[in-house]
């Protein structure tokens, strides 16, 4: 079974007894001090612990959290993946982190058991992609969401090509292009969260799951005990949703079918709002290529399921491993910190379509993403899943 809870760990495994010999198992991302950042010793160790609880009949769901108030996961160790891109250390490992990751985050899609997220403080890139394919996600009056990647010449990942497409038309370019923050009320709104609970109620969140009668269906106990959670909970607590203060604004900036030209509508526009001043000041700052890159990627796979939104994430990655947009956003954000990032391109406008091309051109003969995903396909076929 998962190991008990170790100080040293990156992961710490906790068992939280239930009646009749049914547990609970939380998961819990144990590096506070970097915002729990993903890395691949995280994700190395979670992935057996998936294994193994999915055939532990005494596990009745599972739990995933991060290490302090301060954030559930902030995305991935990209000062990692910068020295394996100088290739400092094994360029081998740029593929086996990604292979690694995206199996991971398809794997909770059609997870048999309940999983519930606790998406309490900052959940962004990597954050987003446990939580997005949790069947629990729960936020709170803390909760900040983003996928900020064009800030360091990124572009969305963890399938997001999948997930942005299926909130309302123009809010995925939007939240890809400019990198903003979404609060508790937001990610409700678009889909993107299940439940908001107080960020003080974790200890009698596990007290009531501890107590409920896991005699029947664990997804319905799941869902009654969250549910009374969330009823004692005032929603006056969370912040309003800036999406929906602004999304006539948001349906007028993307209507548009180029990415220049929704770039520049939202530059151009002139809303008094601070959170909509700071999307545009993220985009102005980010980069032309990845805004562009954001933009085909969400128009390709627009009409992709989920296996294949991961798999063209794969290629569209490893390419923007290869290409040094990336590895110049994270050296000017992350290593020398000087904020100053020598983009390839001044402007969207300026990005060359042969070199956008080459970002969705496959630099192998076969996907190596597939096989892992074969493997979880045929684990879910002798259960439910949530996601044809």
């Amino acid at each position: 079974m998962v190991d008990r809870l170790s100080v040293m760990a990156c992961v710490l495994f906790v068992e939280h007894p239930c009646a009749e010999g049914k547990k609970l198992v939380e998961v819990r991302l144990n590096a506070p001090d970097s915002l729990n950042a993903l890395s691949l010793d995280m994700i190395e160790m979670i992935r057996p612990c998936l294994d193994q609880v999915r055939k532990d009949d005494s596990v009745v769901a599972l739990l995933l959290r991060g290490s302090g108030e301060r954030a559930f996961c902030a995305g991935g160790d990209i000062v990692q993946l910068y020295h394996a891109i100088q290739g400092e250390i094994d360029q081998a490992f740029i593929e086996r982190w990604f292979m690694a990751e995206y199996a991971m985050d398809y794997t909770f899609y059609s997870y048999p058991k309940p999983i519930i997220c606790w998406g309490n403080g900052i959940v962004m890139g990597g954050g987003m992609g446990i939580m997005n394919g949790c069947s629990y996600r729960i936020v709170t009056e803390k909760t900040r969401m983003a996928m900020p990647e064009v800030s360091i010449g990124l572009y969305p990942d963890v399938g997001a090509s999948w997930f942005f497409n299926r909130i309302p038309e123009g809010i995925g370019q939007f939240l890809g292009l400019t990198g903003c923050e979404i609060n508790a009320a937001d990610a409700l709104a678009l889909g993107m969260a299940d439940r908001y609970i107080r960020s003080e109620r974790w200890e009698q969140m596990i007290s009531d799951l501890q107590n409920a009668d896991w005699s029947g269906s664990a997804s319905q106990t799941v869902t009654r005990v969250l549910k009374q959670l969330e009823c004692c909970t005032h929603k006056q607590s969370a912040p309003p949703s800036n999406i929906l203060r602004h999304y006539k604004q948001i349906q007028n900036v993307t209507g548009f079918e180029s990415a220049a030209a929704i770039s520049a509508a939202i530059l151009q526009s002139s809303v008094d709002s601070g959170w909509w001043r700071s999307a545009q000041s993220r985009l102005q700052k980010g980069s032309p290529l990845a805004a562009a890159i954001i933009h085909e990627q969400l128009k390709r796979s627009r009409h992709l399921s989920l296996r294949e939104a991961f798999l063209s994430e794969m290629i569209l990655t490893t390419r923007c491993c290869q290409e040094g947009e990336l590895a110049e956003g994270i050296r000017a954000l992350l290593i020398d910190k000087d904020q100053k990032p020598e983009w390839l391109y001044r402007s969207i406008t300026d990005v060359d379509a042969s070199h956008l091309e080459r970002f969705f051109s496959s630099p192998w003969k076969g996907n190596p993403l597939a096989v892992e995903l074969a493997r979880v396909d045929e684990l879910k076929k002798s259960a439910a899943c949530r996601i044809p």
